[in-house]
């Protein structure tokens, strides 16, 4: 079906009429680019110089600080469950400028291949992140050669195929062909039908009456005499339904059975098979807001009030729903994407108007380098290591010297390197996107 390019943003038309563009969308929102940069400073870098502040000072509003700055062991929610959640709420916006762009300018099949194309990039990213083609430890039983079969199966069980990234690759492929080939409302109802088909399936669906965590299955190995975990999963016909608990759940024991590779949390993934259902919605949650964002019929005050009431009216409403469907990030749960998709809709509508509408930048220009260069900075972190470069500089007997402040010199060394090389990025026009 052909597109136009409108004032309103991109739309549908039933005509093949290619109507003159009279005042074209802007492709990029700078509150956008601040916002994903904020999401990332936590990630690589400021978390860690919270943390080591506060064991230097002792300081209870630090300390305050830093508990939010620790994901909760299993139910509940603090800023740090806001992280992954928010970014993948930002590449379904990011989705809905770029997608609308070239859906008018090339066509739907040239956008597909685009979402496809790079929704594969991204999951092979994720592949080398979690070290999935490193076979060179790998030692034949019984010793001899290595066959190319024992590699192979070698390297599959010891890859983590469901990571985060992998994660982001997924949500964003899915929510990116929904919106190319589905009508916007109908997209509502697609990302309804996922949260409550995800809230009845966990509900309703019966597993195995066994806990896949180690002193539960230690003590049921010490029961039975069998210390084989499939044998004993396999063994157990007693079922349940309606279990949240860690190890003791559909999406959990669903990783168990069907999920290869190697599992984060040793029996199942936090980023495993059915949890990724839910956060395809995280992303047309995004994808629903950078509509909004496109909107030109609404002035840009608006769209903030807008952005802002929707969000507290979906975190309230996941909070509601959590007392009957627990709000679990391991799980991403149902009431969970409301949650985190309240405080991310209520932080875009405040981003958007301090950056965009009162165009006050100065503050987030840090944010929108990191922002701009977000995966790039993102392995770099990872890859090359901020803080080990830091520590080359102020390390050693200069941070044994300096005791507790050692290490948040350390900290603060290695953010301003992350900085630097972020704006070295930005201001060379260097932009590394898949």
């Amino acid at each position: 079906m052909p597109y136009k390019f409108e004032t309103t943003g991109y739309r549908r038309t039933r005509s093949g009429r290619d109507n003159a563009v009279q005042h074209k969308l802007p492709t990029r929102f700078m509150s956008v680019d601040a916002l994903r940069g904020f999401d990332m400073f936590w990630i690589v870098g400021a978390g860690y110089f919270i943390a080591a502040l506060n064991r230097w000072t002792g300081n209870p509003l630090v300390a305050m600080l830093r508990h939010q700055l620790e994901h909760v062991a299993w139910e509940g929610f603090v800023f740090y469950d806001l992280i992954f959640p928010l970014f993948v709420f930002i590449v379904g916006v990011s989705a809905a400028f770029s997608l609308s762009k070239t859906i008018a300018e090339k066509g739907a099949m040239t956008a597909a291949k685009r979402v496809l194309l790079r929704g594969l990039m991204l999951y092979l990213v994720g592949l080398f992140y979690s070290k999935g083609f490193d076979g060179a430890a790998y030692v034949p039983p019984g010793g001899g050669e290595a066959t190319t079969g024992d590699l192979l199966r070698h390297l599959l069980d010891n890859t983590r195929m469901l990571g985060v990234l992998n994660r982001i690759a997924l949500a964003y492929t899915a929510t990116g062909l929904l919106y190319i080939f589905l009508p916007v409302k109908l997209l509502f109802g697609v990302f309804a039908s996922l949260l409550l088909g995800y809230w009845g399936l966990m509900e309703r669906w019966p597993i195995r009456d066994i806990q896949l965590e180690p002193a539960a299955l230690a003590k049921l190995a010490e029961q039975t005499g069998e210390t084989n975990v499939v044998k004993l999963f396999d063994s157990t016909l007693n079922t349940v339904t309606g279990q949240y608990a860690p190890g003791y759940n559909l999406a959990n024991h669903i990783d168990f059975q069907y999920l290869p590779g190697k599992l984060y949390d040793t029996y199942y993934d936090p980023e495993g098979i059915l949890s990724t259902l839910p956060a395809i919605g995280t992303c047309l949650l995004g994808l629903f807001a950078g509509l909004l964002l496109l909107n030109e019929e609404l002035p840009p005050t608006g769209k903030t009030v807008f952005l802002l009431t929707m969000g507290f009216l979906l975190m309230g409403l996941g909070y509601l729903w959590g007392f009957s469907f627990p709000v679990i990030k391991k799980l991403w749960t149902s009431s969970f994407v409301l949650v985190a998709g309240g405080f991310s809709l209520m932080l875009l509508g405040a981003f958007h108007q301090i950056v965009d509408v009162w165009e006050r930048t100065l503050w987030c220009r840090p944010f929108i380098w990191i922002g701009s260069n977000a995966l790039t900075i993102y392995l770099a972190a990872q890859i090359l290591g901020f803080r080990k470069i830091a520590e080359r500089f102020v390390g050693g007997p200069i941070q044994g010297h300096l005791g507790g402040f050692g290490e948040v010199l350390v900290a603060v060394v290695a953010i301003l390197l992350m900085l630097g090389f972020a704006r070295a990025l930005y201001v060379r026009k260097i932009f590394l996107r898949l």
